[in-house]
C-alpha cells in the first residue's frame, strides 16, 4: 500500500490514477490528519510525501514516521517545488530515501515508487548469513543493516546505507551515477545525477574525517578508496 500525501487536489488524483493504472495499490491523503488516520487503519509499504502541505508539514511528518515504532523503516520519498541543494540535503538528513522535484513525470514518479517497493520487499527477507563487510575503518552488516565508522555507529537513511555497502563490496572500482541509479535505486532511466550527488554529500558528511575515503572521480563518478 503506498499512501500519497498531497494537499493539492488535481495532483494528488492524477497521481493516484498514475500508480493505480501501473497496478500499485495507493491511497491519496489530503493532509498529516488523513495520514494518521490511514497509518491506524493500515501500515504503508512506501509514503510519497509533499513538503508544503497545510498545517503540519511534509518534514515534521517524515521526523515523526522516523521516530515511531513500526513506521521507522518504512521508505519516504519526498516530494517538493523547491530544488535547491539545501532543501533536497535537508529532506535526506532528515531521513528521507528519495526525492522528486516538481514538476515531475507520472512515468517517472511510478518508476521511482516501484523502486522503492522492490528495496523494501528485500529489507523484510530472511537473511542467509551474516554479511559484514569491512574496508578501513568502515564496517557494515548486511544482516543488521547496521554502519559504523572507526568504533562510532553511523546514523545513516536507508539509502545511504545502501549507497555506502555497494560501495564497500567493490572498493576501488569507479562506478558512474548511471551505474549506481540502475544498481542501487532500480532506475531503469537517465537524468537523476543530482540524486546521486546528494546522497554522496549528505553520506559524505556522516562519515567526518573519513569523508574522503569516497572519491569523486572527475568526468566519470565515484569510488570507495580502496585501504
Amino acid at each position: 500500500m503506498i499512501y500519497y500525501v498531497e494537499d493539492d487536489k488535481n495532483v494528488r488524483e492524477l497521481a493516484v490514477y498514475a500508480l493505480s493504472h501501473a497496478g500499485i495499490e495507493v491511497e491519496g491523503l489530503a493532509d498529516d490528519e488523513e495520514f494518521r488516520a490511514a497509518c491506524a487503519r493500515r501500515r504503508p509499504d512506501v509514503v510519497v510525501l509533499d513538503i508544503m502541505l497545510p498545517g503540519t508539514d511534509g518534514l515534521e511528518i517524515l521526523r515523526r514516521i522516523r521516530q515511531t515504532p513500526g513506521l521507522s523503516r518504512v521508505p519516504v520519498m519526498m516530494v517538493t517545488a523547491k530544488s535547491t541543494e539545501l532543501d533536497i540535503v535537508t529532506a535526506l538528513d532528515e531521513g528521507a530515501d528519495e526525492y522528486l522535484t516538481k514538476p515531475y513525470g507520472m512515468m517517472e514518479m511510478v518508476s521511482r515508487v516501484r523502486a522503492l517497493l522492490r528495496r523494501a520487499s528485500d529489507w523484510g527477507a530472511e537473511p542467509t548469513d551474516d554479511g559484514a563487510i569491512a574496508v578501513g575503518p568502515l564496517s557494515v552488516c548486511l544482516e543488521r543493516r547496521e554502519a559504523t565508522c572507526g568504533s562510532e555507529p553511523l546514523s545513516l537513511t536507508a539509502r545511504e546505507f545502501d549507497l555506502l555497502a555497494y560501495f564497500m563490496q567493490s572498493p576501488g572500482t569507479v562506478f558512474s551515477r548511471e551505474d549506481l541509479l540502475r544498481q542501487v535505486w532500480g532506475w531503469s532511466f537517465g537524468g537523476g545525477s543530482r540524486t546521486v550527488d546528494a546522497h554522496v554529500l549528505t553520506l559524505r558528511q556522516k562519515l567526518g574525517d573519513h569523508a574522503d575515503m569516497i572519491e569523486t572521480v572527475r568526468g566519470v563518478g565515484y569510488r570507495l578508496r580502496e585501504e
